[in-house]
């Protein structure tokens, strides 16, 4: 008890005495203080004394399916950043192969009585997955808000990346370089991102049911690189990839076919995720506007914490084209 009580003042940034009287429910605490030490509470994992477990804590949830991908740090910082400012202690969760799954997250999240949970890129975002432990939270009355694409029959409040727009900007761009036969690596058939940027490439290229400039891949540069050099074998001359990551691992498959990217092969990503103005050649990609998202999907949040009300349209948000080197006029001949 003592260890505990010294972890959570420590934690909150006031005495231990301050900590004993909120855990008993005396007087003499300013509400923030209280607050303060319930959220060092529910944050070091001490479950709340049983009198003060029907309050959430100010506590919110960030479930990332990976930190490996760029773009998902660069979502956090911006999400963990914005809750602190208004008042909310993030607790971020990120899956790993073998590790916790979402689900399991979830039930440490409801544990600690969090106030609400944004996720990105999970499974809401895969047709055929199991959405079961999302209608639990439905159920619960649980402010949520997903980030980018996810199966309509959920219900909570989107924030997305607009998919349409952004393979029309990046088609556009390799038309405008002379490339004819254009293909695209995408994720799982059932990922619902993938599905809107197929979509608009069937309009924009008028393919009809033709699909065979299509290769799908797991999010991985190993899985891009094979599903790629199947495209780059038909003579595909530009690449359009669902991800910075797919896009690297074209560019890998591209120079094991002993091709030359961009001579031979244009290749344009999706994210703008960090570093891509390093790599070599520096990747033309669609860049997400992740802070504009973010900053959004804390605002739905906040909003749906307090009470007023329940956005349920998609919020869509245009992506911007950003042409560095990896992209060239077609080859001749």
């Amino acid at each position: 008890m003592t260890k505990r009580l010294t972890e959570v003042a420590r934690k909150a940034g006031v005495s231990e005495a301050t900590v004993s009287r909120v855990l008993n429910g005396r007087g003499g605490v300013s509400e923030a203080t209280r607050t303060a030490v319930l959220t060092a509470l529910d944050v070091l994992g001490y479950e709340r004394p049983t009198k003060l477990r029907g309050e959430r804590a100010r506590l919110v949830g960030l479930v990332l399916p990976e930190l490996q991908n760029p773009i998902f740090p660069a979502l956090a910082e911006v999400v963990t950043g914005s809750l602190a400012q208004r008042g909310f202690t993030p607790a971020l969760c990120a899956r790993t192969i073998g590790g916790v799954p979402e689900s399991g997250y979830l039930e440490m999240l409801l544990d600690h009585q969090v106030s609400g949970v944004i996720f990105a890129g999970g499974a809401y975002a895969l047709a055929d997955a199991s959405h079961e432990h999302y209608r639990r939270l439905n159920d619960r009355g649980l402010p949520v808000v997903l980030v980018n694409a996810g199966v309509e029959e959920l219900g909570f409040p989107r924030v997305s990346t607009d998919d349409a727009v952004a393979v029309e900007q990046a088609y556009g761009h390799l038309r405008s370089l002379g490339h004819e036969l254009i293909g695209m690596v995408l994720g799982p058939e059932d990922h619902v991102p993938s599905r809107r940027k197929l979509d608009a490439m069937v309009r924009a290229a008028d393919w009809g049911a033709d699909r065979s400039r299509v290769e799908r891949s797991s999010f991985s540069m190993e899985g891009a690189r094979v599903a790629a050099a199947k495209l780059i074998e038909r003579g595909v001359t530009g690449v359009i990839c669902a991800s910075d990551v797919l896009a690297l691992g074209a560019i890998r498959a591209a120079r094991r076919l002993g091709r030359v990217v961009p001579a031979d092969v244009s290749v344009v990503g999706f994210d703008d995720s960090a570093f891509m103005t390093c790599t070599d050649p520096p990747l033309t990609t669609v860049r997400q506007p992740i802070e504009t998202m973010g900053q959004a999907a804390v605002d739905l949040l906040v909003t749906q914490i307090e009470g007023a009300g329940v956005l349920h349209e998609e919020l869509l948000f245009e992506p911007e084209l950003v042409v560095r080197g990896s992209t060239a006029p077609a080859p001749r001949g």
